[in-house]
């Protein structure tokens, strides 16, 4: 079950909407977890949204066990996401996210035989966000290290959990 809108849900999408570029976790059949790069194409309604190849290692990884860790970073911020992936073929969503940079990945274009979306319904997120304050952030720090006092970055990180 996908995670319903809530406060913290809304403001990890808002994070999550300026960090294209995100490490899927997927866990092998072995048990090993494997992390790779994926292009985020969509986040909305606790769902988010990635290309995948249907004949791809990370498509049958899905398959085997489809609980998978999104994580997204910048210098400001850190979101992780766990949930559970599936693989579809509904052309409409295909149609509705492809963009012509896809063809870098996907030669072959929406008539790809093997092209597929992976699902992934969050079933929870966390995010901190330090986005304000990089001065007042920089001066603490400094502070903290001239007077040997712990430097807490609570008061000017904001953290949140979004669970389904």
């Amino acid at each position: 079950m996908p995670l319903q809108q809530s406060a913290a849900l809304t403001k990890l999408t808002e994070l999550v909407k300026d960090i294209k570029i995100a490490m899927l976790t997927t866990v092998e059949a072995d048990g090993l977890l494997h992390s790779r790069p994926m292009g985020t194409q969509e986040i909305e309604d606790g769902i988010l949204w990635f290309f995948v190849k249907d004949d791809s290692r990370k498509a049958d990884e899905v398959l085997h066990d489809p609980r998978v860790n999104v994580s997204y970073i910048n210098s400001t911020t850190w979101v992780s996401v766990s949930g559970r992936a599936t693989i579809t073929r509904d052309r409409q969503k295909i149609d509705e996210l492809w963009s012509d940079t896809i063809k870098m990945w996907v030669p072959l274009g929406k008539a790809d035989p093997h092209l597929a979306l992976m699902k992934i319904d969050i079933e929870e997120g966390e995010y901190w966000d330090a986005s304000s304050g990089a001065m007042v952030r920089l001066f603490d720090y400094v502070k903290s290290r001239l007077s040997g006092e712990a430097y807490y970055e609570g008061e000017l990180t904001e953290h949140g959990v979004a669970k389904a």
